[in-house]
């Protein structure tokens, strides 16, 4: 095999058979050719066993830059069938595609595109190119444009998620840890101080003092919370949205002390309502009727656990952080992946696959190795982003997919078009586990 990248037959970075990448580029795997591995003591040796890693997280990185990012002030309408209500697109970034239509459209691109800028200062620091950077600071330029700089909703994100008009309270959250660490790799503070102020702004309008609740959706233009039935443990004004620790790093941020306070009423509330273990699905996006689990429920509101435990050192945070790292090597399949809608017998359906949730496992597991130094959570990891990097497109017939991941395979809808639909969710949580590992890993 010494001599097989040499080979003008096999593709130079897969070392793959050309008969053997399909139609879309994808490298192609059965559970016949897998062969077992060392043992894994380290992120070395996990790295060893991915040596196609830095070059998959670079494709990734040009598609988020070169195919997803909006470089116009406007978009085409046909691009927006949500029309999301914003007058200024310029480093946002598109978030479907479906291969089978070549439809584009838009998924709250004020979160969508902070994970992206999170992704891009992640590999920026493994990588040095200058194009991460930028890319990454147009990104953060578009949301801090959503942002209302004076009256009565200063700091409030417009973050429009699934309605064209209504802001979602997670979205802002979620929207906030990109911008810190935009803040840090580029020396500008304004990113860290329109952090600061949206979560000051959900401090003030949508957080439920005491109940360890957030709101979910706000219209402001009434300047009123809109109830949202269904998404909340019985009937309850919102959920307890954790997302990226966000308010504890706003407090270590700014010294604000009520930001703080805020954190812990809510990881309070999620201790209490915790079920099954490690996970929630008595809140929304779940379903609790069926007991299907969202695939990035237990990121979310789980790994938020390791912060609390950093900052306080009380036990029963990193005890939480475990059972919900844990609940994802138990919905972990056989070839790496993960199915959106795990039950909580851990049965799946046979599609909709989730590859974002198992890259957003991956996110979670390095880092709890490097909280605990425990080895055991590398392996699902290896595994996590070698289903990624199996499910990246490498040589695709179709521009518009060239080095993002596939997020999941729709079920089939009568006709022979392709069942593959885009999330550029799925390729900036690869791109940010891609770059924690190499980071780590490389001292």
């Amino acid at each position: 095999m010494a001599d097989s990248a040499s080979d003008p037959k096999l593709d130079s970075r897969l070392n793959t058979p050309k008969q053997m990448v399909n139609y879309f580029g994808s490298k192609m795997r059965t559970f016949d050719d897998r062969v077992s591995r060392p043992p894994i003591h380290n992120p070395k040796d996990l790295l060893d066993q991915l040596p196609e890693l830095q070059g998959s997280m670079s494709a990734a990185c040009d598609w988020l830059i070169d195919v997803a990012q909006v470089v116009t002030e406007q978009v085409d309408p046909q691009q927006n069938p949500r029309n999301l209500r914003h007058d200024y697109w310029k480093g946002a970034f598109r978030g479907e595609y479906r291969v089978g239509t070549k439809q584009w459209d838009f998924f709250c691109p004020c979160w969508h595109g902070a994970q992206a800028v999170k992704a891009l200062c992640l590999a920026y620091k493994v990588t040095g190119e200058q194009r991460h950077l930028t890319a990454a600071r147009m990104g953060g330029d578009f949301i801090l444009r959503c942002q209302i700089k004076d009256g009565p909703d200063a700091g409030l994100i417009l973050a429009y998620e699934d309605l064209p008009d209504k802001v979602n309270s997670a979205a802002i959250l979620e929207s906030l840890d990109g911008l810190f660490h935009l803040a840090d790799t580029t020396g500008d503070k304004q990113y860290e101080q329109a952090a600061i102020a949206a979560l000051r702004w959900v401090r003030d309008h949508v957080w439920v003092k005491g109940e360890g609740l957030i709101c979910d959706r706000y219209d402001h233009v009434e300047r009123k919370n809109v109830p949202v039935p269904h998404i909340s443990k019985d009937g309850g004004p919102g959920r307890p949205l954790a997302d990226d620790a966000v308010f504890l790093k706003g407090y270590q941020r700014s010294g604000d002390e009520s930001l703080r306070e805020v954190f812990y009423d809510i990881l309070k509330r999620l201790l209490v309502d915790e079920r099954p273990e490690g996970n929630w699905v008595d809140y929304g996006p779940c379903f609790r009727e069926t007991g299907e689990i969202h695939p990035r429920h237990a990121y979310w509101w789980g790994k938020p656990m390791m912060d609390a435990y950093r900052d306080s050192g009380e036990q029963r945070w990193l005890d939480a952080a475990h059972r919900s790292a844990t609940w994802y090597t138990k919905a972990q399949r056989r070839d790496g992946g993960l199915f959106r809608m795990t039950d909580l017998n851990f049965d799946t359906g046979c599609f909709n696959q989730a590859t974002s949730g198992i890259v957003c496992a991956a996110i979670f597991w390095i880092e709890l190795f490097e909280l605990t130094g425990e080895v055991k959570w590398l392996e699902p990891m290896g595994k996590a982003l070698d289903f990624a990097i199996s499910v990246q497109f490498i040589e695709p017939q179709d521009p518009n997919l060239k080095g993002c991941i596939l997020e999941k395979v729709l079920p089939p809808d009568g006709t022979d078009r392709s069942p593959y639909h885009i999330r550029d969710l799925g390729t900036s949580f690869f791109v940010q586990a891609a770059a924690k590992l190499l980071s780590t890993a490389q001292g």
